[in-house]
């Protein structure tokens, strides 16, 4: 499987810093963050031959966000959504629907954050990236 208009390259991720994960995982960590810039960006940036340098560097913190939190959630269910365990009186406590609620809501909040962060104002051919409104 290829993937093709990337806006960030695993050589690209591994220069910034990025190790932890390999690159067929990080294909698709990259599609899933591209996808949320560019649901946010209106589609600006799908046919572009260079892709800015804010842009890449939203992509690698993305990417390292939604992979933290696929960790966390892989260890949820590892555990058998069990918080904490004490062996001496044996009791188990187990994480709530409610909980798990909140890590997703909190997480996608975080994603947001992120994307705000680096494109909310950046001027890219001429337009506001994230602009929606009518002129």
């Amino acid at each position: 499987m290829t993937f093709e208009g990337q806006y960030l390259t695993y050589a690209e991720y591994q220069a910034l810093g990025g190790s932890a994960i390999g690159e067929m995982p990080f294909n698709l960590l990259e599609l899933e963050a591209r996808r949320k810039i560019d649901i946010r960006t209106q589609n600006r940036l799908i046919d572009s031959e260079e892709i800015p340098e804010v842009v890449k560097v939203c992509m690698f913190k993305l990417i390292n966000s939604i992979q933290s939190y696929c960790q966390a959630t892989e260890n949820i269910s590892s555990n058998g959504n069990v918080a904490s365990e004490n062996t001496d009186g044996y009791s188990i406590s187990y994480i709530t629907p409610n909980q798990i609620s909140d890590v997703v809501a909190s997480k996608s909040v975080e994603l947001e954050d992120i994307i705000k962060t680096y494109l909310l104002g950046y001027i890219y051919n001429g337009e506001h990236l994230m602009y929606v409104g009518v002129e």
